[in-house]
């Protein structure tokens, strides 16, 4: 199926996703992937599908959605491989430009130090680059390159890539237990994300089943320790885990909009007591919630922190 949704996207609203390539061809097998261990590595990119044929579906289920009443804030790229392995990538970037939605790719960056990939993508209006770690050991253990790649390729090729980018750039770093959660660690990767100055960098954690058992979340206490690194040198750090909430919004049930925001970012605690008294609604609120196992109470540099309790499963 080359067409799926539209599905709800924290990051994009209402998504049309575009499966653009096969399963699982892919320049990574990164050891958290949820769809699995790569099939095909590869570097070279193809021709897939046909970019006509891609326009006409996408044209027919715009049409459907639009039929019902429904909308699409963005056509994704979001493959169940690497979307810039698509040698028609940029074409049907641009054919995609007659719809009047917005597009947006999600790539893992291992080809961005191609002119041809970065060229392909400055037509988006949306893309994310994935960087996980800066050091090359722990890149490999994570993302489990194709062995000709070379990290210092790839990061050299994300900068270049900022520096003439227009739309909305936006990274992801997936947090791993043991692999690249460590104090230092994580301040060389804000620090290298800080000179590619992205709108808004995003922390997630693996709570899908993942390619390899040995894969594990980082505890509570070092995902907040981690977004207060990040906050450090980045100016808008959100978690990306997986959680569909109407973050930041009054819905009316102060319970619910405490874990949605709480979801994305870590409240203070006088941000939460803030937001109740706002909200006409007591402490007592989040006490029931942390004793509930819904919510977390967190201890760092001198201050509390609440977060929401994170699936592992």
């Amino acid at each position: 199926m080359i067409i799926y949704g539209p599905v709800p996207s924290r990051r994009l609203g209402q998504s049309l996703g575009i499966n653009n390539i096969p399963p699982k061809i892919c320049t990574y097998s990164c050891a958290y992937c949820q769809i699995g261990r790569t099939k095909k590595m590869q570097l070279d990119r193809m021709d897939y599908y046909e970019g006509d044929r891609i326009l006409k579906d996408i044209r027919t289920r715009v049409e459907q959605v639009r039929k019902n009443d429904q909308k699409i804030d963005y056509l994704s790229f979001v493959p169940d491989g690497e979307p810039t392995l698509d040698i028609n990538l940029g074409q049907e970037i641009e054919m995609l430009g007659q719809l009047g939605i917005k597009t947006a790719v999600i790539t893992n960056s291992s080809l961005l130090w191609r002119e041809d990939v970065r060229k392909d993508l400055m037509n988006a209006d949306w893309v994310s680059v994935k960087v996980d770690s800066v050091r090359e050991e722990a890149w490999r253990k994570i993302n489990r390159p194709h062995r000709k790649l070379r990290l210092d390729s790839i990061l050299e090729g994300i900068l270049d890539f900022s520096k003439v980018y227009k739309g909305e750039l936006t990274t992801e770093t997936m947090l791993v237990k043991g692999l690249n959660d460590e104090e230092e660690h994580l301040e060389e990767i804000a620090r290298y994300l800080s000179s590619v100055n992205p709108s808004k960098s995003y922390l997630a954690i693996p709570i899908r089943p993942p390619a390899e058992n040995y894969i594990q979340s980082p505890s509570e206490e070092v995902i907040n320790r981690s977004f207060q690194i990040f906050i450090e040198y980045l100016n808008h750090v959100e978690y990306l885990i997986g959680y569909e909430g109407n973050a930041f919004a009054f819905t009316g049930n102060v319970e619910e909009d405490i874990l949605s925001i709480t979801a994305v970012h870590p409240m203070r605690e006088d941000a939460v007591r803030n937001f109740l008294d706002r909200s006409n609604a007591g402490w007592e609120i989040i006490q029931n919630l942390v004793a509930d196992g819904k919510l977390i109470e967190i201890s760092y540099t001198g201050k509390n922190f609440y977060l929401r309790k994170f699936s592992k499963k």
